[in-house]
């Protein structure tokens, strides 16, 4: 028997399947819980003795007991403002076409205070049926002037890479046929030269500068609606991956500085149910490396990083921009997309040669810094110039166990795993996204390499530490989605096999929601795991995980969920 102290348990939990996900995935019957710490994992006389008058005891009556689900890149206050009651539910199936895109618009405009901006995302031209129809046909801003002439309408993709917006909103904007988009981003326009009311990109800040910025009442309440849907679904920890001045334009700030106060706010006042770590944001989708030095200094010099506990609220380390998606074209790859166009980086530089230089001067300042790097990179180009990158700033200022990583690393190529896993970097991956978009890719870059798109098998055999993330809000952060497609590859929109040679096992899954997902937050030691000593930290998962039918999983019930000790979800008492 382990245990820790010698006081009474607050919580044991018997008759169960105990993942402990320990070195060995050893699976164990019970554990105890003592004063937010685990005591003791093993079967029931492991227990017993820490039964008293004021335990708790559950009986999972064959339920699985995870470790706490660590969802490693979750934006948690845009996902607040995208959801309702906060902005309109545009994604599918709520909507499935152009029509009920502008329905749901039709319906807010009589419900909404004449010329407020209405506000809603999620919408994919992947699920909407005019868009399949016809692969040339676009959200048009004419498409919703007809349900609100008069109100200004600003509707995010389920990506964040692309905004669409109405007349009425260009129109307050200044946007028109002679406005010149950021570096990196597009105005799209039609035949005749006038702005669709699409913006790709960094031209998404025309929009943004204009939105009247979040409150902190705002703030406050998008991150309470998204901690109250984690632990309805067994999420005890997250990543903020980009809060910041560079996130002062985006989503109305909801990536801002501010959101930073309001969570340290939160965390004062006891409501923090989830433990977040940061990732801060200096500059937004196309700067220059000397706008990102400039800035991150200045953070560094103003104590960003704070008092709070590091175990509840810590910042880790700093968000770069590197290129942008796949489905605008604009990840950097190494071949073509279909008609034509490799993308490119989204930082300053004229060409390939002096923007590679800008982020890795980028890359350099932050690392020398002492910080982790967390950079976006979804081609493959792009993978291996910032995987370089990563190396060459290791190699002129050595750092132990920095543990940089790529964010999403779609098309990550074997090279950039050979060299991740040889200096102990990692990616942070994004099985929900694979399941939304696999079917869409393939009409931007081809069968082959969309089949291909996030390779997990080939980058937990190269030695990648691996994490999983939703990027939420770009899709819901379920986490048991995100497990039955790493080990399925199937998509959501026909069920189709995409890749199966990128499947990887259901114990290989748990470890990036869970141990691995815990080493990119340095934490691995004392979270991430069913071990003894470390923090209660718990996900209760009504059936056999183990047992179950990978299609199933899905919809296997999150019963219980427990952060340090503490109950923030419970239906076992129902």
């Amino acid at each position: 028997m382990d245990t820790h102290g010698d006081t009474y348990a607050d919580l044991v939990f018997l008759g169960g399947r105990v993942v402990t996900v320990d070195a060995g995935f050893s699976v164990a019957s019970a554990l105890a819980v003592t004063g937010g710490i685990i005591s003791a994992v093993g079967g029931r006389d492991d227990v017993a003795p820490l039964v008293g008058p004021g335990t708790r005891v559950v009986d999972l009556r064959g339920a699985t007991l995870l470790p706490g689900i660590n969802d490693s890149h979750l934006h948690g206050c845009a996902f607040g403002m995208a959801s309702p009651p906060l902005s309109l539910d545009l994604g599918h199936p709520a909507v499935s076409s152009l029509a009920d895109v502008a329905e749901a618009v039709r319906e807010a405009v009589g419900r909404t205070p004449g010329g407020r901006w209405i506000t809603g995302h999620g919408w994919d031209t992947g699920y909407l049926d005019e868009c399949l129809a016809d692969p040339s046909r676009q959200p048009s801003r004419r498409d919703l002037d007809a349900v609100s002439p008069d109100h200004p309408v600003v509707l995010y993709s389920f990506s964040g890479h692309a905004t669409w917006v109405n007349s009425r909103a260009l129109e307050l904007i200044g946007i028109d046929r002679h406005t010149v988009a950021p570096p990196g981003g597009a105005v799209v326009v039609d035949e005749t030269g006038e702005p669709t009311g699409l913006l790709h990109e960094g031209a998404q800040a025309l929009v943004q500068n204009a939105l009247p910025p979040l409150g902190r009442q705002e703030r406050t309440d998008a991150i309470r609606s998204t901690l109250a849907t984690l632990a309805r679904l067994g999420v005890t920890s997250y990543t903020e991956p980009g809060l910041g001045p560079g996130g002062d334009g985006i989503m109305r700030g909801a990536l801002g500085s501010e959101t930073l106060d309001v969570y340290r706010r939160l965390l004062a006042d006891g409501e923090l149910t989830a433990r977040v770590g940061v990732l801060l944001l200096p500059t937004g989708m196309a700067s220059t490396a000397e706008e990102f030095s400039r800035t991150l200094t200045a953070l560094d010099a103003s104590g960003v990083a704070g008092d709070a506990d590091p175990r509840r609220l810590a910042i880790h380390g700093v968000k770069i921009f590197a290129d942008g998606i796949v489905p605008n074209k604009t990840a950097w790859m190494h071949e073509p997309y279909v008609g034509g166009g490799c993308g490119s980086l989204c930082v300053g530089g004229e060409t390939d040669a002096e923007r590679i230089a800008e982020i890795g001067a980028m890359i350099r300042h932050a690392h020398a810094a002492g910080h982790q790097l967390g950079v976006h990179v979804t081609g493959d180009r792009a993978a291996d110039t910032v995987a370089d990158a990563f190396a060459a700033a290791v190699a002129e200022h050595p750092r132990p166990d920095a543990r940089h990583y790529l964010i999403h690393g779609d098309f990550l190529t074997a090279r950039s795993m050979k060299v991740l896993a040889a200096h102990g970097f990692g990616v942070n991956m994004n099985p929900t996204i694979k399941w939304t978009v696999a079917d869409m890719e393939e009409e931007f870059v081809g069968a082959e390499r969309a089949a291909y798109a996030w390779p997990y098998r080939d980058a937990l055999d190269a030695g990648v530490r691996v994490a999983s993330g939703s990027d939420a809000p770009v899709t819901h952060p379920d986490w048991r989605q995100g497990v039955a497609t790493m080990v399925l590859r199937e998509s959501k929109a026909a069920g189709r096999v995409s890749g199966p040679e990128q499947r990887i096992g259901l114990a290989e899954a748990i470890r990036t929601y869970t141990i691995d997902a815990a080493w990119q937050d340095f934490a691995d030691d004392w979270k991430g795991s069913l071990e003894p000593g470390k923090v209660a930290d718990l996900c209760v998962l009504d059936g056999d995980l183990l047992a179950a039918d990978p299609h199933d999983i899905p919809e296997m019930p999150v019963v219980l969920t427990v952060v340090d000790g503490r109950v923030v979800h419970d239906t076992l008492r129902d």
